[in-house]
């Protein structure tokens, strides 16, 4: 690993800080606030089944029922999905904050644009996990095995109707590419293409997603990435068009 770059907390230090640190307890908030129209979104999920089906893609309950004999990897699987994405991707921020600032600057914009996408698409289209349809053969399996849906987690911060897009493997995509585009090291290079894969077999065996709620969640965090880039390449001077010139010089100089 490199030596730790040689800087001085500044106040666009704090400023970064206090952005983060307000930004994604505001975002589970609001997200956990959200009226849960709770037949809406166990009748959606039932036609996301039905549209799965006619996608010859209805595999997951199938997937299920080869897991649950092995309860390690189980237990496994639960805590990767509870434990194995905000603290690995508060971890990548800090290891790109101070390594690899313009790179972080571009993941960060991705994160923040695809959570405000995914959070209009939860407010405006919840869709129920799996696990709330024990009739179709799902089975709960963090429920199971931690006799609470979300340990650690207050109440008011969960929405058990947020399945669509599934941004616990979206956010887990961008964290994979995140490492694997700021390293040549061939183990963290696997271990940016394993971390999004896991993932995606804990969200579904789990019964927290179906499987178009990951391909929901590629798009949503891809779209996100996209936009982030694009703001990154074309943002100068659209605030250029925006601010007033002197403003714009004086912002251009601080940077």
């Amino acid at each position: 690993m490199k030596a730790l770059p040689s800087w001085r907390p500044s106040l666009k230090d704090l400023a970064e800080l206090v952005l983060i640190g307000l930004t994604l307890p505001l975002y589970y908030l609001v997200r956990g606030s959200a009226h849960e129209r709770v037949g809406e979104a166990v009748v959606r999920a039932s036609q996301l089944i039905e549209f799965e089906k006619s996608l010859g893609i209805f595999w997951e309950v199938e997937l299920q029922s080869w897991v649950l004999p092995y309860t390690g990897l189980v237990n496994l699987l639960n805590g990767f999905y509870l434990y194995g994405h905000l603290p690995i991707i508060g971890a990548l921020a800090v290891w790109l904050y101070l390594w690899h600032r313009p790179q972080y600057l571009l993941m960060r914009n991705a994160f923040l644009i695809s959570g405000a996408i995914g959070l209009m698409i939860y407010l405006t289209f919840p869709v129920a996990p799996p696990r709330f349809l024990p009739e179709w053969g799902f089975v709960d399996t963090v429920l199971d095995q931690y006799d609470t849906g979300r340990p650690l987690t207050p109440a008011f911060f969960v929405n058990e109707y947020a399945a669509m897009p599934s941004l616990h493997f979206g956010w887990n995509l961008l964290l994979g590419l995140g490492i694997i585009w700021n390293t040549k090291h061939i183990w963290a290079r696997a271990f940016g293409v394993i971390m999004p894969a896991s993932m995606f077999l804990a969200v579904v065996v789990t019964g927290n997603h179906f499987f178009l709620d990951v391909v929901a969640g590629t798009v949503v965090a891809l779209g996100g990435l996209g936009i982030a880039y694009l703001i990154e390449k074309r943002g100068p001077r659209l605030w250029r068009l925006i601010l007033p010139d002197r403003v714009f010089r004086h912002l251009a100089r601080s940077d």
